[in-house]
């Protein structure tokens, strides 16, 4: 069997994986994505609420905070340079009674604490003259929330990227990993199965931005200590999306005040570029993330929360929109825990980055996560 020689290998074609070759490719590198499925972005990255986030929630000082507050300014200004389509519309975290008001005062001092300048506390009468069919005792404005084509954004990273002379190899799924002690100048052996063949190859970086699949290629990883190999998930963490059959009375975004360690925002009320308003997503934990319908029977529980923060939403408005998964590092009724992006520093593997738990916000953050995994390389 022929070893073929490589630079840099990007696993994974979704936004971050995406993101992460173009900066390599414009730094010099040679990259190449290795992504199994017949196309890019077809997991995750096309299965989410498509928002802009600007960096409200997360824990002060986590990579989570900082790459969202990041890289939302990277994300604003890529758009505007290469016409993807984006609307900054602005989002409502709304407190439904007094209790939340104490809940929503710390998620402003959380924000704040993370950069985010911006946002505007608005007393029920200054929330309700921004949106008339809104319910709430109060609310916070974020203006540096919006909305986005991911779609068009992972076209034009991949359009960078081949520009920069990197490749997209689809049907290309890595079976297996084996650091190479001291053969310079490859440090990764790289098994790749296409078409019903195996490839072997050797690269002198590989970046693992597999999404669902990156904690299973760690254990497919032979060099790697148990200690960066997270524990395979037993549990996945499934969102189920409804859409609103007529057309939104909001102009913004709209999300419910939730429990801290939540491991979701609620389900909030997210528009597209077209104005079509969906839901979600929940948050349920199955055996295997190959389900992907919705259950019209978990449209009950949609009404009943929307309810609480738009009444007038009509009986029989929801029809069941799309699912997606979140790649959790954390289980059922665990709090959500930070991104983890492993180098050789942390692991000790030459030329090995690993990228975990890169869940929301993911998308908002994929610009300055690949600025994050160039330096760390």
């Amino acid at each position: 069997m022929s070893v073929e020689q490589v630079d840099c290998v990007v696993i994974g074609a979704g936004v971050v994986g995406l993101a992460v070759a173009r900066a390599l490719a414009l730094t010099g590198r040679e990259v190449l994505v290795l992504e199994a499925e017949e196309t890019f972005g077809t997991q995750t990255s096309a299965r989410n609420s498509e928002v802009i986030h600007a960096g409200i929630y997360y824990p002060p000082g986590s990579l989570r905070a900082g790459l969202c507050v990041a890289g939302r300014q990277l994300l604003y200004d890529y758009c505007a340079a290469r016409g993807v389509q984006h609307r900054r519309c602005g989002k409502l975290i709304v407190a439904a009674n007094a209790a939340q008001q104490a809940e929503l005062r710390a998620i402003q001092a959380r924000a704040v604490a993370n950069g985010v300048d911006d946002l505007q506390w608005l007393a029920r009468d200054q929330a309700l003259a921004l949106e008339p069919q809104l319910q709430c005792e109060a609310a916070l404005l974020s203006p540096s929330t919006g909305i986005i084509d991911s779609h068009g954004l992972m076209l034009a990273l991949l359009g960078d990227l081949e520009h920069a002379g990197g490749t997209l190899a689809t049907h290309s799924r890595v079976n297996r990993l084996v650091a190479l002690d001291g053969q310079a100048p490859a440090a990764i052996k790289i098994e790749v199965s296409s078409d019903q063949e195996t490839t072997v190859l050797h690269a002198r970086s590989v970046v693992n931005c597999a999404g669902l699949g990156a904690i299973a290629l760690t254990h497919a990883t032979q060099g790697l200590a148990p200690a960066h190999r997270p524990p395979l998930p037993q549990r996945w963490a499934k969102g189920s999306y409804f859409t609103l059959s007529e057309r939104a009375p909001f102009a913004r975004l709209i999300y419910p005040v939730v429990e801290r360690d939540s491991p979701s925002l609620g389900v909030h009320l997210t528009l597209d570029l077209g104005g079509q308003a969906k839901f979600g997503p929940d948050v349920q934990w199955v055996a295997s993330p190959d389900d992907l319908q919705v259950d019209p029977a978990r449209a009950d529980a949609f009404y009943a929360e929307v309810r609480r923060y738009w009444p007038a939403l009509p009986d029989g408005a929801l029809q069941p929109g799309y699912v997606g998964y979140r790649p959790k590092l954390s289980g059922p009724g665990e709090p959500a825990v930070d991104f983890r992006i492993e180098g050789p520093g942390q692991h000790g593997v030459p030329g090995l980055v690993n990228l975990l738990g890169i869940e929301s916000p993911g998308l908002t953050s994929c610009l300055a996560i690949a600025r994050h995994v160039v330096g760390v390389l």
